[in-house]
């Protein structure tokens, strides 16, 4: 049991939890709604077309795609902010910037982190939330900015990673369900077939080496980069 840095009482595991669920919410403002990450160009050109194809985009992006790269980051964020290493946190904020592909998928992650830093900085401040800024003064990637704030909310690191990625999981498959499109059914058999692989990924995100990490979702980046030229466009990536 930790003692919650914005209330100043003894926070239970449960707590820390509803907390989590609700940073992770498809309602929280960060706008994830209008992003498909590249998939939208994919159901345009037919390359994802129905239950299975969507399963397998989801799971590449998952396992060997920016969602990987983002949980990786995200730990090790998670990790400086806990311990208030500067020089840790410079560098996965840093690498987080780089490490967007294309124009679009950038902007994904920056716009989308910051609006949640500043949610979660007005809503549920903490000392880690106050720190960063004097540390980070660039844009702040959306893995780095709920690693941060994870990390100083004292929840545990296993799973804001996995919640994480199930909320990246779930919004490219209500993206998939309305734009292939696919009843709401199938898309929640899509989503628990990819249960097994997010277990898998948050696993090798929580141990793995920020000089380890990379990404082989070549087609992803593709999709997305010809999105930015798609003539009629529903999502922002």
């Amino acid at each position: 049991m930790v003692t919650d840095p914005l209330w100043g009482i003894a926070m239970t595991d449960m707590t820390t939890f509803l907390r989590l669920l609700t940073w992770t919410s498809p309602s929280f403002p960060v706008g994830a709604f209008s992003y498909s990450h590249g998939l939208e160009w994919c159901v345009e050109t037919g390359d994802v077309s129905d239950a299975d194809r969507l399963y397998a985009y989801v799971v590449d992006v998952v396992s060997h795609g920016a969602a990987q790269m983002d949980a990786c980051l995200l730990a090790h964020a998670h990790r400086a902010a806990a311990a208030r290493d500067a020089s840790l946190m410079r560098h996965v904020a840093e690498l987080a910037i780089a490490y967007g592909a294309t124009k679009e998928l950038r902007q994904e992650t920056v716009l989308q982190g910051q609006a949640f830093f500043d949610t979660t900085k007005e809503v549920w401040p903490c000392d880690a939330i106050e720190w960063f800024p004097r540390v980070w003064r660039d844009k702040v990637a959306y893995p780095v900015a709920v690693g941060v704030a994870a990390g100083g909310h004292h929840l545990a690191l296993d799973q804001s990673v996995l919640a994480y990625l199930h909320a990246i999981a779930a919004n490219l498959v209500s993206a998939g369900v309305r734009l292939i499109p696919l009843g709401q059914t199938d898309g929640q058999r899509v989503l628990a077939r990819c249960e097994p692989e997010l277990l898998i990924a948050s696993e090798k995100a929580i141990t793995q080496e920020l000089d380890d990490m990379g990404a082989a979702a070549f087609m992803v980046d593709i999709a997305s980069m010809h999105h930015e030229t798609q003539y009629t466009r529903l999502f922002r990536s």
